[in-house]
């Protein structure tokens, strides 16, 4: 989906972005009000921002001085799949590397 906003030219000197950063600096701006609103996720608020993961938009609200709606339980659930993912890759790469020895 695409959106377009209209602002006068006095904005962007205003608040020092260059017109090329623009599109970056306003999805991260929204990211991170909706989050602090609570109408967006962790996970939503990443995609929005553009960052890599969660992990990244935690340090850029921890920037922006929002606090987390982030417990243990979310970590653990985190944790789980980053093992699940880590644990495939680990297995593609033995996968590879057997296949690799067997073709010599």
């Amino acid at each position: 989906m695409e959106a377009v906003i209209t602002l006068p030219d006095t904005i962007l000197s205003s608040i020092k972005i260059r017109k090329s950063d623009l599109n970056q600096f306003l999805r991260r701006t929204l990211a991170v009000a909706l989050y602090r609103e609570g109408r967006l996720s962790l996970g939503k608020a990443a995609e929005l921002a553009g960052v890599r993961n969660k992990w990244e938009m935690m340090i850029l609200l921890d920037k922006k001085g929002v606090p987390l709606d982030y417990d243990a339980a979310d970590a653990a659930a985190d944790l789980k799949d980053a093992s699940i993912i880590s644990g495939t890759a680990e297995r593609m790469k033995c996968v590879s590397f057997h296949t690799k020895n067997h073709e010599s």
